[in-house]
């Protein structure tokens, strides 16, 4: 042990005689460590935002929703006029895909109404359905203020509406919604509850569902219906569109999340065989989205700790060649220190601590920098929209979010560590394999 603290103590001090050196050496680690920290923090920064997001739809859940067939898309009119196109889920296929999946937990259908919302001189396109109460607790969400919808609502078809939280923000900027009116079309209802923000504004949930979930507004289904019927009219470059659709979105959601890709491969055959080719029809799985996603961004960690690790490995380079100058520069002192009694062993020691310690020392420097650095990526970047003259280029809800793991931290720091004992071996080996008469006489 006193040989062991002995031999530190002279590493340290032959560092510290050349600390400028020290320090240069050690940038090489310091950087390698700090990049592979921030590279590990931004993928898994933006694993976590990707899957809370897409875990917000649901892990055992499978979404199938209506959509207007490419055929009905190029449908154009020269001449103000209206027509209707009829596509998407029917009533027919609800009611075959719960013949289909009796042991599903719920089966919860979403349909849409309306062509705008308006309170007073404020409207907005409509994004209103018609629904049941389970939908909150299937697709996660929950009330900020009120209620959500009751069986009693549905029952008595009641003229009632829960709102999402963009909505409440846009129509009822500086008085409580509870108990307004919001009319849909023509049809007044009052406002029962406001949903909590979703968070999944411009985010991957609200690119697979196809809208900002917080312009949601829910409804009674049997109100919907005996109110809307079928047909949604829509304005669009003059001419009223008209699309019939029974029903716009069905909610499956599965006992256990081991069943989710089964029942989705079923759900899939139930409804090719009823809509051959899926034209009108698509099907959302957010477990495969979350299994794919996963994948990914695994496949982004390697390629990001492979680039880091260049670094290192320069780093380590850098070590290697700094040391066989020092042994170089100091062949005498080595002579001198076998001529009294230092053993090959001692010189081997001594060269390896050296290294040793300048290699952990940039990888605790390297560590405070790559959190510092993956910490101040994630404050920084929200702020950019905001600075004169260049916040213009960025858009306004910019993030990069991060995310420092233990994982990468402990691992940085013993490749480091370890960087430092196998770049540091050889120039060591050489030291300590020096004749001493030969190093008595160098200059």
């Amino acid at each position: 042990m006193t040989f062991l603290l002995e031999t530190i103590r002279l590493g340290l001090s032959n560092l510290r005689l050349r600390l400028l050196r020290s320090v240069l050496t050690a940038l090489g680690i310091v950087f390698g460590v700090a990049a592979v920290i921030i590279m590990s923090s931004l993928g898994e920064g933006s694993k976590r935002q990707a899957l809370a997001q897409i875990e917000r739809l649901g892990a055992r859940n499978i979404i199938v929703r209506s959509q207007k067939p490419p055929e009905s898309q190029n449908q154009q009119s020269s001449q103000s006029r209206s027509f209707v196109s009829r596509f998407g889920i029917t009533r027919g296929d609800l009611d075959v895909i719960r013949d289909s999946f009796p042991d599903a937990e719920a089966i919860v259908p979403l349909k849409e109404v309306g062509g705008q919302i308006l309170r007073n001189a404020q409207r907005r396109t409509s994004q209103a359905y018609g629904t049941t109460p389970d939908l909150m607790r299937v697709a996660n969400l929950s009330v900020e203020r009120g209620r959500y919808l009751t069986p009693s609502d549905m029952e008595e078809r009641a003229m009632v509406i829960v709102i999402g939280s963009e909505i409440a923000k846009q129509f009822f900027p500086l008085e409580d919604p509870i108990g307004q009116t919001l009319r849909i079309d023509s049809r007044a209802f009052t406002v029962v509850g406001v949903l909590r923000p979703v968070g999944l504004a411009g985010g991957a949930g609200a690119a697979l569902i196809g809208r900002d979930l917080n312009l949601d507004c829910h409804i009674p289904m049997t109100s919907a219906r005996e109110a809307f019927g079928d047909l949604v009219f829509r304005m669009q470059s003059g001419s009223t569109q008209a699309n019939e659709t029974q029903v716009s979105e069905i909610y499956i959601s599965v006992k256990d999340r081991e069943d989710v890709m089964t029942a989705s491969y079923l759900l899939r055959r139930v409804m090719s065989i009823r809509h051959p080719g899926l034209p009108d029809v698509s099907l959302i799985v957010p477990y495969e989205l979350l299994e794919n996603a996963k994948k990914t961004v695994l496949t982004y960690n390697l390629v990001f700790g492979a680039v880091a690790g260049i670094s290192l490995l320069v780093g380590g380079i850098g070590i290697m060649n700094i040391m066989l100058a020092s042994v170089t520069e100091r062949t005498r002192e080595i002579g001198i220190r076998r001529a009294i009694g230092a053993t090959r062993r001692h010189i081997l020691w001594q060269f390896l601590v050296e290294t040793s310690v300048l290699a952990a020392i940039g990888g605790v420097l390297g560590v405070a920098l790559g959190v510092g650095g993956s910490l101040l990526v994630d404050w920084g970047v929200e702020k950019l929209p905001r600075l004169p003259y260049v916040g213009q280029l960025f858009p306004a809800d910019a993030s990069l979010p991060t995310s420092v793991t233990p994982w990468s931290i402990g691992i940085s720091f013993a490749v480091a560590t370890l960087t430092g004992l196998v770049f540091g071996l050889y120039p060591a080996r050489k030291a300590s394999m020096q004749d001493p008469i030969v190093a008595l006489r160098h200059d």
